[in-house]
């Protein structure tokens, strides 16, 4: 067997930190803190960039692209030699598409649900009655005819398959409000114990109600032609645990490493998951008390998959070994705002598991020593931390924001643009290198750094050793949130 240097260094710097567990090798914030630098990030960024082109301009999870960034995370990190790294494969459906609607030569804004079938289907428009959540909503005259549904009640995909068990041919949902849905997911591949899905889209409410106002005047015949891509795809979560450290108390932060399919990702979450890389990467320089393990979830925009998967996997024991969560996404968002999640629930009334709060009031203290103004944001369970929330594991993380608009206050506290998303390109094709605030990158990311170098030195303000509240008695549940618009993310209702 041959040994590279860089392996061999590695294994005489864990001998040498073992041998000598003093305070010169101890792991300290400002030390670790002052290792992140801008050049290495960028450096990060460039490769994701490269990764993109090859699947054109992606990194949707099972992608060439994807798996190339799968690739990259764990070469660097079995190249520390610090790390006893995994991949966790599966398998999980993946999806793509577009829609179009027109209807009396009218070309409707329309958006395509994640699981829909492809189609063209040309055919008169019927109303459904209600919102289309009962089977008794759909009358015999949808049979071979496209169903207009409103939106509301009750999930997206069980419209969808209503409307295909009553026969129809295609399936248009109008919102419940002016504008559009802003995108969906049918949630599940398939409903055969409901009926087949058929090729559907989605409009504006003030498109559906003129739509059925011209229904009401005479017979109105539309077009819906879906072009889409429903297929299995093999895919992989990455994790990274320290040799070193108490593995019954280890410190846990993850990002997830897939992009929607319409663009790259670099923000979205190539700022979360190659910040987490980094600090990785410059955390073998020291030692740690407590364990450190990393997480790179995979198709994290498809309903945190990969999060949950790994995390119900795992048995009680090795759950109650993780003493916290630190979830890394969305860090360099153009218009960003300084974010905490709102582990005490003093500003959205969601608590986290106890000890949540302890992290949010490290990270608060953490922005108030670099004399930054940090705002809370809802801790809801809508990235990756959910599956954690779910489990009983205290959490916490930092966000600079989505498609929300930033305020005029925020303004004066971050700069930026009031009245604009903090990231105008979210899910777009936008989301590329030149579009990063590197700044706020860089503040966020060092301070991921100084709550894992807290955390692997002293867990005070985390409770180990107790049960922990099963998921049960979670305000939110895990099919809510991921019916819900995910921090943004997909949503089914």
């Amino acid at each position: 067997m041959k040994f590279s240097v860089s392996v061999v260094a590695a294994t005489l710097f864990l001998e040498s930190a073992l041998a000598t567990p003093g305070d010169e090798k101890r792991l300290q914030s400002k030390q670790l803190r002052h290792a992140i630098l801008r050049s290495n990030l960028l450096k990060h960024a460039d490769a994701l960039v490269e990764h993109a082109r090859l699947s054109n301009g992606s990194r949707a999870f099972g992608s060439k692209g994807h798996n190339a960034t799968v690739d990259y995370i764990k070469r660097k990190l079995d190249a520390t030699g610090y790390y006893d790294t995994e991949l966790q494969t599966f398998v999980y459906p993946f999806s793509d598409g577009t829609a179009n609607f027109t209807a009396k030569e009218k070309k409707y804004s329309t958006e395509w649900f994640t699981y829909g079938p492809a189609g063209n289907v040309t055919a008169p428009v019927v109303v459904v009655n209600e919102l289309g959540c009962e089977k008794a909503n759909f009358l015999a005259t949808v049979e071979g005819n496209i169903a207009l549904i409103k939106r509301g009640s009750c999930e997206f995909g069980l419209k969808i398959a209503l409307a295909g068990a009553a026969g129809a041919s295609g399936a248009i949902i109008y919102n419940n409000a002016d504008g559009p849905i802003g995108g969906g997911t049918l949630i599940k591949p398939s409903r055969p114990d409901v009926g087949p899905y058929v090729p559907a889209g989605s409009i504006s409410g003030v498109d559906g109600v003129a739509l059925i106002a011209s229904i009401a005047s005479g017979e109105v015949v539309g077009n819906i032609y879906v072009d889409a891509t429903n297929e299995d795809r093999y895919t992989s979560n990455v994790l990274a645990t320290t040799k070193l450290g108490d593995k019954k108390n280890v410190i846990m932060a993850g990002g997830h490493t897939d992009s929607v399919p319409a663009g790259p990702g670099i923000n979205d979450d190539g700022s979360g998951s190659m910040g987490l890389l980094e600090i990785a990467l410059q955390l073998p320089k020291w030692s740690v008390k407590n364990a450190v393990r990393f997480g790179f979830w995979t198709a994290e925009e498809y309903g945190l998959v990969g999060s949950e998967h790994w995390v119900v996997s795992l048995t009680a024991e090795q759950i109650s070994d993780i003493a916290l969560y630190l979830n890394a996404d969305m860090i360099a968002s153009p218009n960003f705002g300084y974010f905490i999640y709102d582990g005490d629930g003093n500003a959205f009334n969601i608590t986290g598991p106890a000890g949540s709060d302890h992290i949010e009031h490290l990270f608060e203290s953490y922005f108030k020593d670099a004399g930054l103004v940090s705002a809370p944001t809802e801790f809801d369970g809508r990235s990756d931390y959910g599956p954690f929330l779910d489990a009983g594991v205290p959490s916490g993380g930092l966000f600079t924001g989505a498609e929300g608009l930033k305020t005029e206050q925020q303004a004066k506290w971050w700069g930026g643009s009031a009245g604009v998303a903090y990231d105008p390109n979210y899910h777009q094709a936008g989301d590329v290198k030149s579009n990063l605030n590197v700044g706020a990158w860089i503040q966020c990311t060092k301070g991921f750094a100084h709550a894992i170098a807290t955390y692997a030195n002293d867990l005070k303000g985390i409770p180990r050793g107790g049960k922990r509240d099963a998921a049960k008695k979670r305000q939110i549940s895990h099919d809510r949130r991921r019916n819900s618009a995910c921090n943004h993310k997909l949503h089914g209702l």
